[in-house]
């Protein structure tokens, strides 16, 4: 039979045209290719040719400028374009088959337009980004064309009187009404851009976004399909194989997305809500955000009910192909001759569905359009919660900075609080948005799955849904349950970690009083809890897993089963497979359902927190801090220029510097005054008034001093004039400069509002040191070393390892309190404001750092700028500085003038000043003599560097690895390390897990699985039984002709359901097991974990600890502890039951029909290469969204500490900015991570709709036993489902990993040898029991590869002798003391103690039986018990008695509890003195009789350390005592005294012979010292 255009039928006259030409339908059908054959000769050329040469007018870097409007509607119209010119095909292929021979102008021109369809929008899709609008002419007659043909073939339709029952009329009819809409499309951009038939073309420009090169999410900008595919997300994600994504690569957010933006968004509608409504009520947050977001959020419901409504046309796709597969055979050629018009078949549309083949397609193409639907919904959701989470921030932020100070400090607003409403709430809220849709769309699946399985099922499919509804109440029950452990498992790790902190921080005094082991147990009783807690969390989660696998199979088997006895239909392949997939799709929903409802619970809550936040006081507007001074000054003021210069002399006489001559003031600074108080009351927030009836003046360019006792409200005044309480009544009164003064320096404008301000709790950013300094002033060089220089910072700054461009701050170097306070004040030098107050800036400093800092800082730096400061101190030696005294008492100002005026007028006064002027002389004494605190602060920072650098060579592995992949450009070795999946590390992690529950875990995950395929298996089996009788004709005819006498039918029918009923309860014990074997394993695997890592890591050597930063140790208890205890095991559920599931569904398919296995292969390369180019991409952009995260969480935090600050600064501006660029940083990440999600699921849903339609179209081909086609169809769907979790959770497990791995780096360090060459039993019970020490020619280091410290040292103790050690910093002193307890490597020589080589004890014993006091007291949280003896050995009266001999006895009566009483973490609740003498006690409690003192009275004050000296000489009286000496005084009654420099001991013997040696080393020390 030759092929024809209008086929060549017996008889029949295709080729006349005596009816008129129009009246042959086949001349119709040739005229209707005219258009499509137009457009591509036209379209081809210039896609090809004239390509190249045309470039766009506007200079642009992306490709993806939008120029015409209408683009949207375009690209919706050409997809339904196309779908309705498949559906053509499809029709004319079919009707072409009742044809006795073949009609090409069936299809064929269908066939044209589905060409030229796709070919319009490619010509389109590049004429638009070109910017090149006369092109698109060519479309324009296209469009008209086609539209006249299709209207002439219409027309002779409906002459013919053809309607709409048959389909080739509908779908001419469609055709019209889509290139009419086309044409209008085409009209309205002539319209707009006016770009032909008008004389002046419009210009255009690019949006504000595409102009910035830096905005680099495109997602807004790009066309239709692009946006629905994520095509341009593709080179991001293929770039980042070769190179890590940094933030540089993904760029600014476009403006719609900022948080700035946003935040307008809501505010708005939030204020809008205070003026429309009654002012008493608060706005709704709730409303406001239905404002601002409710529009996305309608736009994502919409897609997400299309994507669900599709979704159903899976299962009936599967019922009708198995329906129809047997009787596609068999086609009836009866009524051929009464639907022939034209002498050509026409077709009804339920005649076209039962098709297999036409079928097969819609599913694919159903499948296709339902998860970009899906996924469109997706983003759009999570694009607004990100929008919102960000408008949120800056609310709350906003907030923040106009917070009243008395709500901070009266506790009403903690800092954790702040905190949780920036970490936890505004997450909650994002999230909440995300499953938003969810809640509406869900119920709306659920119904119309219900129905649907009604019409399959009949009554029996009710009892399915009951069963499913039913549980789902527990489900809920379970997922609240599993919040609450969550909660409860939160505690216990916080408190572990609190310990595990205070053990990392003590540990030097741990293992030198050999106390490891215990605390280390106290450790582990709380991490038992925690484990605890975490077992029943895994027990729940493991049932929540249960029951999402087991409820589809308990509905299934009840649902059969009842069919099976209460119907008298037997059951049909095809309904039994729809709906099971239908159960399949019901599922979901329900599991999600709990989660949404806890979610929407929880926002509730977030909602309620946020608004009380946000309805907090605040601080009145300060507007009177610009205003004008209204006050004429009085005289009062007018002579005490001179009298000053007298008084300043005299002070000081042992440091003789004069002090320079004040240069007169000129009469108009005189009478100026910078702030003025009248009859002010003030309030921290209660109604008392914290400071009353103020009346104050300052003047300025002067010193004005603020004195009196603690607490008398000299800090409280300051704020008050800030503007930081809240005023009873009264007015504060700032003064307008003169205007001579504005211009100060040619160059730089004092900031005039602003006031430098030093807090009394110095504030610091985290950011470099220079950063905290100047504080977003301007650099000058030559201010910034004066104040550095003023401050003394220099010293301190060249200790740190990048100078003053190191991190300090929270997350930065931690810094002792004089270098943060000097900090603090250098950023008030360096402001170049008029007014500077600063809050009792020597409070932490010693005295000769205080004395600088009057003399250069203040004297000097700040009054020749003529700055007006404001001076809170309570160094009365200063006074004579003034020239302006306040002096406080109790809230309220006792006395005010120059220092002339109050020795004059209030002698009282003046002499109390000066009897404790005396006093503070004495302790100035006093103090010079010891080396002073500062040295010691850089001391102990000097020591933690120094360790560091010498450990940077081993530091961490991880790190080594990054620097590595940095300098490897060369691709391939990078490539293969980033995108390996760590398997070392799950096999490690496994292993921890014990074999046992591995060897569980894999055989119940295969036995559940092969079950799960049984069941269905069998079920193809139970209803493809005895179809022979029934092969040909049509289900439904034979279903009636049922009668009851089929009985023996009937009963072999129920046959099946025994072994149906055995195999689901199987199965649904086996999804128990597995469940909770998988979070068992998890379980065994943290406790092992765990335990190996504190174990390993409290027996390290105490090198260790002073080369790892105590941060990175941390982290590896908490976030990465966190990882392995509750987020593994889920992954690793997940991603083993995704692969098996996906597994078992090929299985099936490739079982069912062969040749899949054909399509399969490319398949499998696709998908193998998305993952592998997804994983790596994605572990980038969640380690950026990590990154940047915690910075956004710090500014909140700090923000908050320093509000004061900031605001006296008049900062809030730049911080605000500050805030939303991070915010958008952190948004920036986020939104690229779930677009590169989108970008996965968008290319692994679209794989398994492939292979739906390969499995398809292959059963269709093979035309295999129906009921297996159904089984194979249905396991082809949840391939869809589950492809992407597969990817997405091999993702999240490579990140998790990264955590054992880091875990593992730590479990490989050496440990000490806690064994010693002796056995305890051969050490005598009361060694020693003399004290001689016989050091000998002993040799040091700390480490293998570092120089010795201490080099062949000699030396003879005798038993009871007094020893001073002494020697400059760095000259093995301290070195010494721990050789004695072996803590450092001693590599030559050794030490004998009563006879015994230390070195051969187990190291147990040897450090419990020596006591040593430490340079800095450490005590634990706990009781005054636990700090002096752990072990609980000794009785109370030992304690008291040791308490007794420290002078802490009455004390510790004092406090509640006796010995039981609280000791806070760190002892803060004990001053240091104190805690200095509880360590004495501690030491006093072991009955050794050698102690060590390593400089034990550096850090106290005189009274305490002559506590300390008596001590000693009577207590330990009998004992031999060896001192580490700081001041050498205090050894000048020893028996023996050694000075050590270098590591070696220079000179040796007792004080007096020592002084002798006039150019001697201990003469020289004595000498400085004196």
């Amino acid at each position: 039979m030759a092929l024809s255009f209008c086929g060549n039928d017996r008889g029949s006259s295709a080729y006349s045209v005596d009816n008129g030409v129009l009246d042959n339908g086949c001349f119709v059908d040739a005229l209707n290719l005219v258009p499509h054959v137009f457009l591509l000769f036209i379209t081809f050329p210039i896609l090809f040719i004239g390509w190249g040469s045309q470039s766009s007018k506007v200079q642009i870097h992306h490709n993806t400028w939008l120029h015409f409007p209408g683009h949207n509607l375009r690209w919706i119209l050409t997809f339904t374009l196309l779908f309705v010119h498949v559906c053509e095909i499809a029709e004319g292929i079919v009707s072409n088959t009742q044809m006795e021979s073949n009609h090409l102008h069936l299809f064929m021109p269908a066939l044209m337009g589905f060409i030229a369809a796709t070919t319009s929008v490619v010509y389109y899709h590049n004429i638009e980004t070109a910017n090149f609008p006369k092109l698109l002419l060519a479309l324009f007659i296209y469009w008209i064309l086609a539209f006249i043909t299709k209207m002439i073939k219409l027309w002779k339709f409906a002459e013919a009187s053809l309607g709409v029952q048959q389909l080739r009329f509908c779908i001419t009819a469609l055709l019209v009404v889509l290139y009419g809409l086309l044409m209008a499309v085409e009209i309205n951009v002539i319209r707009v851009r006016k770009y032909v038939f008008f004389a002046n073309p419009q210009k255009v420009k690019p949006p504000e976004d595409l102009q910035d090169l830096g905005v680099r999410f495109l997602q807004p900008f790009v066309n239709l399909l692009s946006k629905a595919t994520y095509w341009w997300m593709n080179p991001l994600i293929i770039k980042a194989h070769k190179r890590p994504i940094e933030l540089k690569k993904i760029g600014k957010l476009p403006i719609a997305m900022r948080a700035l933006t946003n935040y307008m968004r809501l505010k708005d509608s939030y204020e809008e809500q205070r003026k429309t409504e009654d002012q008493d009520k608060s706005p709704s947050i709730w409303k406001s955000m239905y404002r601002a977001f409710g529009g996305p959020i309608l736009l994502s419901s919409t897609l997400r009910y299309m994507a669900d409504l599709l979704g159903f046309a899976g299962p009936l796709c599967i019922s009708g192909i198995v329906e129809h597969l047997d009787n596609s055979i068999e086609i009836d050629r009866t009524n051929k001759t009464g639907n022939m018009t034209f002498g050509v078949y026409f077709m009804s549309s339920t005649e076209l569905l039962q098709n297999t083949s036409v079928l097969a397609v819609l599913l694919f193409l159903a499948l296709v359009l339902q998860r970009t639907f899906l996924q469109a919904s997706y983003y759009v959701t999570i694009e607004t919660g990100i929008n919102l989470r960000g408008a949120l921030l800056a609310m709350i932020y906003n907030k923040i900075l106009r917070l009243s100070t008395s709500n901070m400090s009266m506790g009403e607003m903690t800092l954790g609080q702040i905190n949780n409403l920036v970490a936890i709430e505004t997450n909650q809220l994002m999230w909440f948005l995300f499953l938003c849709p969810n809640l509406w769309a869900m119920p709306v699946q659920i119904i119309m799955g219900v129905i649907l399985l009604y019409y399959l099922l009949g009554e029996s499919a009710l009892i399915g849904a009951g069963v499913i509804l039913l549980l789902a109440p527990v489900q809920y029950l379970i997922a609240t349950k599993l919040a609450d452990t969550q909660k409860s498992t939160l505690d216990y790790s916080t408190d572990r970690l609190k310990k595990t902190t205070e053990i990392l921080k003590g540990i030097k005094l741990l293992k030198l009083y050999a106390w490891e082991n215990i605390f280390c147990d106290r450790v582990e009783e709380t991490r038992g809890k925690e484990l605890t807690s975490l077992k029943t969390f895994s027990l729940y989660t493991s049932m929540s897993i249960f029951m999402n696998v087991a409820i589809p199979i308990a509905a299934v088997l009840a649902t059969f089963v009842t069919h099976a006895y209460i119907e008298e239909v037997r059951l049909s392949p095809a309904r039994a497979f729809a709906s099971l997939a239908l159960f399949h799709i019901l599922v979901t929903p329900l599991f999600l359902l709990s989660t949404v409802v806890r979610f929407a619970v929880k926002a509730l809550v977030s909602v309620q927190k946020l608004s009380e936040f946000l309805q907090s006081d605040e601080i009145g507007d300060d507007s009177w801090r610009n205003a004008e001074m209204p006050l004429q000054v009085g005289s009062k003021y007018k002579h005490h220029g001179i009298t000053k210069v007298v008084n300043r002399k005299g002070r000081y006489r042992m440091d003789n510097y004069e002090q320079p001559m004040r240069r007169q003031l000129r009469p108009t600074e005189t009478e100026d005054v910078a702030v003025q108080v009248n009859g002010g009351y003030f309030t921290w927030g209660s109604n008392l008034s914290t400071l009353s009836d103020i009346n104050i003046q300052i003047p300025t360019g002067q010193l004005t001093m603020i004195v009196g006792q603690v607490g008398c409200g000299k800090s409280s005044l300051l704020l008050a004039m800030l503007g930081e309480m809240q005023t009873i009544r009264g007015k504060v009164y700032w003064s307008k400069l003169p205007d001579y003064e504005v211009l100060y320096d040619g160059s730089i404008r004092k900031n005039r509002y602003s006031v430098a301000y030093a807090a009394q709790k110095s504030w610091l950013l985290n950011a470099t040191v220079e950063e905290n300094i100047t504080f977003g002033s301007p650099f000058n060089i030559q201010r910034y070393k004066a104040v550095i220089d003023a401050c003394s910072l220099q010293p301190d700054i060249d200790l740190l390892p990048f100078g003053d461009q190191t991190e300090i701050g929270e997350r930065g170097i931690n810094l002792s309190g004089g270098q943060r306070q000097r900090i603090c004040v250098a950023r008030a030098l360096y402001q170049n404001t008029n007014i500077v107050f600063l809050d009792d800036p020597f409070s932490a400093l010693d005295i000769h750092l205080s004395d600088h800092l009057m003399q250069e800082g203040i004297l000097k730096f700040l009054q020749d700028d003529k700055r007006t400061v404001v001076l809170v101190t309570h160094k009365l030696q200063y006074l004579i500085h003034a020239d302006w005294i306040i002096a406080m008492k109790d809230g309220s100002v006792l006395r005010e003038g120059t220092l002339k005026d109050i020795q004059t007028y209030d002698v009282e006064l003046y002499e109390h000043w000066k009897t404790l002027m005396n006093r503070q002389d004495q302790e100035l004494e006093k103090e010079t003599e010891m080396e002073s605190q500062t040295i010691l602060e850089r001391k102990t920072l000097r020591r933690a560097f120094y360790s560091r650098e010498a450990k940077s060579q081993t530091d961490d592995e991880d790190e080594e690895e990054e620097v590595e992949e940095d300098d490897d450009d060369n691709m391939s070795t990078t490539t293969s390390r980033r995108s390996k999946i760590p398997w070392k590390m799950c096999c490690r992690y496994l292993s921890s897990g014990g074999f046992l529950m591995v060897f569980l875990m894999v055989s119940s995950k295969l036995a559940k699985h092969s079950v799960m395929v049984a069941i269905d298996y069998w079920l193809a089996a139970w209803t493809s039984s005895n179809q022979h009788n029934q092969s040909l004709a049509d289900p439904f005819v034979n279903a009636t002709n049922y009668t009851k006498n089929d009985d023996a039918q009937i009963a072999e029918h129920r046959s099946y359901v025994p072994v149906f009923i055995i195999l689901c309860g199987a199965a649904i014990a086996l999804c128990l097991i597995t469940s909770l074997t998988v979070e068992f394993l998890g379980v065994a695997a943290a406790t092992n974990l765990h335990h190996n890592l504190l174990n390993k890591i409290i027996h390290a050597p105490i090198r260790f600890f002073d080369v790892t930063p105590l941060g990175q140790i941390l982290n590896r208890f908490s976030a990465d502890t966190n990882i392995i205890d509750q987020h593994i095991p889920q992954t690793l559920e997940s991603l083993t039951r995704s692969i098996l599931l996906c597994l078992s569904a090929i299985g099936v398919i490739a079982f069912v029909t062969p040749a899949f296995l054909i399509a399969l292969v490319p398949l499998m390369v696709a998908f193998y290469f998305i993952q592998k180019y997804f994983r790596v991409a994605s572990k980038d952009l969640q380690d950026l969204d990590d990154s940047t995260q915690l910075p956004l969480l710090c500014h909140f935090s700090e923000t908050a500490e320093g509000l004061t600050t900031i605001r006296a600064f008049r900062h809030e501006a730049r911080f605000k900015q500050r805030m939303l660029e991070l915010t958008d940083t952190n948004n920036t990440a986020y939104l690229f991570l779930s677009a590169a999600n989108r970008w996965l699921e968008v290319r692994t849903d679209y794989l398994g709709a492939v292979i739906v339609l390969t499995a398809a179209v292959a059963a269709i081909w093979t035309s295999s036993q129906s009921g297996l086609v159904g089984l194979g169809l249905t396991y082809a769907l949840t391939v869809t489902n589950y492809l992407n979790w597969v990817v997405r959770n091999l993702a999240d497990l490579e990140v998790q990993m990264a955590a054992v791995k880091k875990v593992n780096s730590f479990l490989s360090t050496e440990s000490e040898n806690y064994e010693g060459s002796m056995n305890v039993s051969q050490v005598p019970e009361d060694w020693p029991q003399h004290g001689e020490i016989k050091i000998q020619d002993l040799c040091v280091r700390y480490d293998t590869m570092l120089k010795p410290v201490l080099k062949h040292v000699n030396a003879h103790i005798n038993p009871g002798q007094k020893v001073g050690i002494c020697g400059r910093t760095g000259s093995g002193k301290s070195s010494l003391s721990l050789a004695f307890f072996n803590m450092v490597d001693v590599f030559d020589g050794k030490i004998v103690i009563d006879g015994i080589d230390i070195c051969k004890l187990p190291l147990q014993t040897l450090r419990s039986r020596l006591s040593i006091i430490l340079q800095d007291p450490v005590l634990f949280s706990g009781s005054i018990r636990l700090n002096l003896d752990p072990e609980c050995t000794c009785t109370d009266d030992r304690l008291w008695e040791a308490l007794e001999i420290a002078q802490l006895k009455n004390m510790v009566k004092a406090l509640p509890g006796g010995l039981d009483a609280v000791v806070t973490e760190g002892g803060e609740n004990f001053s240091v003195g104190q805690r200095q003498l509880f360590c004495l006690a501690r030491a006093f409690v072991r009955k050794s009789s050698i102690l060590i003192m390593d400089e034990a009275t550096a850090s106290i004050d005189m009274a305490t350390e002559n506590i300390l000296q008596k001590v000693v000489m009577t207590a330990f009286a009998d004992r031999t005592v060896v001192t580490i000496a700081h001041r050498v005084h205090t050894i000048l009654t020893a028996d023996l005294v050694i000075v050590m420099k270098r590591g070696s001991i220079m000179e040796y013997g007792t004080p007096e012979i020592l002084m002798e040696q006039e150019d001697g080393l201990f003469a020289s020390f004595v000498k400085a010292d004196m």
